[in-house]
């Protein structure tokens, strides 16, 4: 069985880090994406155009693939696939037991 543990511990590692470095690379091809109307310049840090005066009360949000990297990243982080890797650890984890105890009850012993 601690075979079996070891094999997903190491699928749970490889997820995470599919997810991280995916994270990692639509938040910057977002950035380097992201266009705002005349006037404005994008702001990385805070994720909206501003205008040339810098103040916040005049920003715009960026249109273009911004907007669809955005998303993109917003279903790959928690509110999306990350957020079912507990269910998916929990579950995987209750087969492995349920597994063990229903072989062993189907072994015939001998004394």
């Amino acid at each position: 069985m601690f075979d079996q543990l070891t094999a997903l511990g190491w699928g749970v590692v490889t997820f995470a880090i599919t997810i991280g470095v995916g994270t990692v690379v639509l938040t910057r091809f977002g950035n380097a994406v992201a266009s705002c109307g005349s006037g404005y310049t994008f702001n990385a840090t805070a994720n909206t155009c501003y205008n040339a005066s810098g103040l916040p009360a005049n920003t715009s949000t960026p249109t273009g693939g911004w907007t669809t990297t955005n998303y993109l990243n917003t279903q790959l982080g928690t509110t999306g696939l990350a957020g079912w890797a507990p269910a998916i650890i929990a579950f995987a984890v209750g087969m492995l037991f349920l597994g063990t105890f229903i072989i062993g009850k189907g072994r015939s012993r001998s004394y």
